[in-house]
């Protein structure tokens, strides 16, 4: 009996010379693919289209909660974006990649966190204005 693979015979490289062939060099690069996006990019679209037209046309008693829904949905698009990424091996910048254990820079978690508050902030200060 053999092991899977070719039989080492006489003409062959010695065994145990030749380097051990790395299952990573024969897997794909990973990266998002496009069936992975469209519906990333499709919720995003729709929830943000949701979120403009109320503010800008100011139709009727339900344009807040029309516009709160499209900034929930484009919040949803948002963070499935990032997961989706994320998981592909991408990182923002300031964050350590995906199980490599060290710790984010601290800085950049404070500017992200105040940017987020900063667009939630106007956010619902806009539709707060509708009424």
């Amino acid at each position: 009996m053999t092991p899977d693979g070719p039989e080492d015979t006489e003409g062959s490289v010695e065994a145990g010379t030749a380097a051990p062939a790395s299952f990573r060099e024969l897997r794909p690069q990973r990266r998002l693919r496009i069936w992975q996006l469209a519906p990333i990019v499709v919720l995003a679209a729709v929830g943000s289209l949701m979120f403009a037209f109320p503010l800008a046309f100011e139709f009727g008693d339900g344009g807040p909660v029309v516009a709160m829904l499209g900034l929930l949905i484009s919040c949803c698009a948002a963070g499935w974006g990032v997961m989706a990424a994320r998981r592909v091996g991408y990182t923002w910048p300031g964050m350590p990649a995906p199980g490599s254990g060290s710790r984010p820079d601290w800085r950049y978690v404070a500017s992200y966190a105040v940017l987020v508050a900063v667009v939630v902030v106007l956010a619902v200060w806009r539709v707060a204005r509708l009424r």
